[in-house]
């Protein structure tokens, strides 16, 4: 079996956000363990310690996977990509949608689309890119 599933990379505030996407989303964060916890903590330097070195979260048949990046790695953002998340209806799109979208950045407002009954844009408080779809579009 293959299966390609997202990994995420953040800066200092992994286990924040998949808290988040797993009470947004209903998933259930399966592992978190820091630098520190793991096996290789004494080559991992102090400030790293207690930053994410994998999360996995389950969301139905999905994972989505994440750490943080180790104290004295560039991070330039997750950039040129986005969760693309399809929801059953309308209803729960703009549910998902709100939740999302506090102390976001809204690309683009939910809003019926010829391809979906609710479709928006957004990069959320953690810098993560999300298109959210809601139902399939009527035509």
């Amino acid at each position: 079996m293959t299966s390609l599933d997202t990994y995420l990379i953040f800066d200092g505030n992994c286990a924040q956000a998949m808290k988040f996407y797993a009470e947004a989303l209903g998933g259930d964060v399966e592992m978190l363990m820091t630098y520190g916890q793991s096996p290789v903590a004494n080559e991992c330097g102090a400030d790293s310690a207690k930053r994410v070195m994998h999360a996995r979260l389950r969301l139905g048949e999905r994972i989505l996977m994440a750490s943080d990046c180790p104290v004295g790695q560039p991070y330039e953002g997750m950039r040129h990509m986005n969760l693309c998340l399809t929801l059953d209806t309308v209803d729960e799109a703009e549910r998902i949608y709100e939740i999302l979208r506090k102390d976001a950045e809204v690309r683009m407002a939910l809003a019926p689309t010829f391809w979906a009954g609710a479709f928006a844009m957004l990069v959320d408080r953690f810098g993560t890119p999300w298109m959210i779809n809601g139902a399939p579009a009527t035509l």
